[in-house]
């Protein structure tokens, strides 16, 4: 069984896959060295996967190493199973790389869009040849909420919720109207530029906010919040292939 583990800016997800099959999933605030204990004794773990976009513990790469057979801690000298055509490899993000990945291995041969929404929602382009040249980086709805609150002196810290006007008729409404309506017509507007240059072109959606997004969208789009996990199984079985 394949243990993956993506560390982000807020969480941490683990997952344990069979093959190509997700078995399990969590997601911790803080991850300790007890909850790896914790997985090795609940699953026959032989193969496993870090990234990771915050500064790593020290025990958790070591402890890895020990308890399987094959580790791999995810870097821009890993082996992938797509081409990068980014010029500055060593500064992409992990979970850019991986969600790439994770889009081309359930849409080979397709042109793609994956589309991020976490704490910064990221635009990145797979080509159907297995090419990634580059995508956008943008901010997150939170950190959209939390900039309007930290750099004025007068407005609210609000939060998204579940009706959102067009144009609003209070502060704390503009706030949220403002925030939801532009990421929606942000997305949409890429979708609809790469469109012209890929009729064919895939669009996924993952991250924290992606099924809130989903149906705010006018594009027709897949919601997978787990692609990033996908692409670090896949990177980790290509990396045992290989």
């Amino acid at each position: 069984m394949n243990l993956i583990i993506e560390q982000g800016n807020t969480t941490t997800k683990v997952a344990v896959y069979h093959q190509r099959q997700l078995k399990a999933s969590y997601i911790y605030k803080e991850f300790k060295c007890e909850l790896l204990t914790e997985l090795f004794e609940r699953f026959p773990l032989k193969q496993g996967i870090l990234s990771s976009v915050i500064e790593v513990q020290e025990f958790l790469p070591v402890c890895l190493r020990e308890k399987l057979d094959k580790f791999i801690f995810l870097d821009e000298k890993t082996p992938l199973p797509i081409k990068v055509g980014y010029e500055t490899p060593h500064t992409l993000g992990h979970d850019r790389l991986a969600a790439a990945v994770g889009g081309h291995t359930l849409q080979p041969n397709r042109n793609l869009l994956i589309i991020d929404a976490g704490t910064a929602i990221t635009y990145d382009v797979v080509e159907a040849s297995g090419l990634y040249p580059g995508g956008n980086i943008s901010p997150g709805m939170t950190t959209r909420f939390r900039a309007l609150h930290d750099y004025t002196q007068k407005l609210p810290l609000v939060a998204e919720q579940e009706e959102i006007p067009l144009i609003a008729a209070n502060t704390t409404a503009a706030i949220r109207a403002g925030v939801v309506n532009g990421i929606v017509f942000e997305m949409d507007g890429y979708i609809n530029e790469l469109r012209l240059k890929h009729p064919d072109l895939f669009v996924f959606l993952t991250g924290g906010h992606s099924f809130y997004l989903r149906g705010r969208l006018k594009n027709c789009i897949f919601a997978d919040i787990n692609l990033v996990l996908t692409g670090l199984n896949r990177i980790l079985e290509y990396n045992v292939e290989n």
